[in-house]
């Protein structure tokens, strides 16, 4: 569920209407009244939030859900027609996660709230790994770098997969070779070496997880 606190009936409406057209419940609020009685019942999974506000201003209201412990880590997109950078800056160091000025693209909307649901989801459920920035989950083929998702070839999430799940076990090339490509693959081992050095160049800043052990093989060290 997503709340929005917007005084503004037409912002108000396109957004729940363009939310719920993506498949995600939300409920718009004109007052912040409305909100906290909203909030009593059922706690959102983030919040759309506007700044000028009848009753008490977004920056309060911000303030409030950062004070109680209930909603502390309760993800918060500022909504603002207030877009010089001092703006921007308060809402961020009073706690926003994000800050969007109006007028805004629904697409750029849904793509923040999208990274900040990420962000706010607990990453470690069954079936995944997860080292530092680096996330796989096998059942869904996602891998995220941070906030960003990389699309990788069958073998390359299969050889990172088998690295993830047994991190710091070094695996040869010849392991790798047989267990990602098969016993009849008649490639050599240096077919692991070159998805290697691709896998670490899609990765990123997190490629310098998958450690060369010299004379052997790879590894990703484990936590």
């Amino acid at each position: 569920m997503i709340y929005i606190l917007e005084d503004d009936a037409s912002i108000r409406k396109l957004v729940v209407y363009t939310l719920n057209s993506q498949g995600m419940e939300a409920e718009g609020f004109e007052r912040p009244s409305q909100f906290w009685r909203a909030l009593g019942e059922k706690k959102p999974d983030l919040l759309l939030l506007d700044i000028m506000l009848p009753e008490e201003d977004g920056l309060q209201v911000l303030g409030r859900l950062r004070a109680d412990p209930a909603t502390r880590k309760l993800p918060v997109l500022m909504l603002t027609a207030k877009s010089t950078e001092y703006d921007k800056v308060l809402g961020l160091d009073q706690g926003a996660d994000d800050y969007i000025a109006k007028p805004f693209g629904m697409m750029e909307l849904m793509a923040r709230i999208r990274a900040a649901l990420r962000h706010a989801a607990p990453e470690q459920t069954e079936g995944t790994c997860q080292v530092g920035e680096l996330f796989v989950d096998p059942r869904r083929h996602i891998v995220r770098v941070g906030d960003r998702e990389v699309a990788l070839t069958l073998k390359e999430f299969q050889l990172l997969e088998m690295l993830m799940e047994r991190r710091g076990t070094v695996f040869t090339r010849d392991q790798l070779l047989n267990t990602i490509w098969g016993y009849e693959f008649d490639g050599a081992s240096r077919t692991v070496d070159v998805h290697i050095r691709t896998l670490r160049q899609k990765l990123g800043e997190c490629g310098s997880y998958i450690e060369t052990v010299r004379g052997v093989g790879y590894k990703i060290a484990g936590d």
